[in-house]
């Protein structure tokens, strides 16, 4: 998709999401949950800034980013991330764009990587 493109369907998106606030539906966040393992670091470090930019551009934000973790069940990897978006839809926008999959294509060779997109709970005190 061209860049002018992306900031079009970026701008719909908001608006969308902004009247759906207006009247009175609940919009629930989207998250990104990534469970990593780097292998070249030097490369890895090349993909973590470039997905941070991306990040920026589709209004999410980094809640975990490679904190200290106990394993609690299962398998762990070492690097663990966590990303929130104002919606499920922008998460996967986000994944999607151009600016990630740029991002990922320097995270080729460097790490591996299990990635999903999670919508959020609904907020159950709200009456519907």
């Amino acid at each position: 998709m061209p860049r002018e493109w992306a900031c079009i369907a970026r701008d719909a998106e908001s608006v969308v999401l902004s009247l759906n606030r207006n009247r009175g539906y609940e919009v629930t966040k989207g998250y990104v949950i990534a469970r990593i393992t780097v292998t070249d670091p030097k490369a890895y470090a090349d993909y973590a800034r470039a997905s941070a930019e991306a990040l920026k551009a589709h209004g999410g934000t980094a809640l975990v980013r490679a904190g200290e973790f106990i394993e609690l069940e299962g398998q762990s990897r070492p690097r663990n991330v966590v990303l929130e978006f104002p919606s499920f839809e922008q998460a996967q926008a986000y994944y999607r764009s151009a600016e990630y999959q740029t991002a990922k294509a320097m995270r080729e060779g460097a790490a591996v990587a299990d990635i999903i997109a999670i919508q959020g709970a609904e907020d159950l005190s709200v009456p519907r």
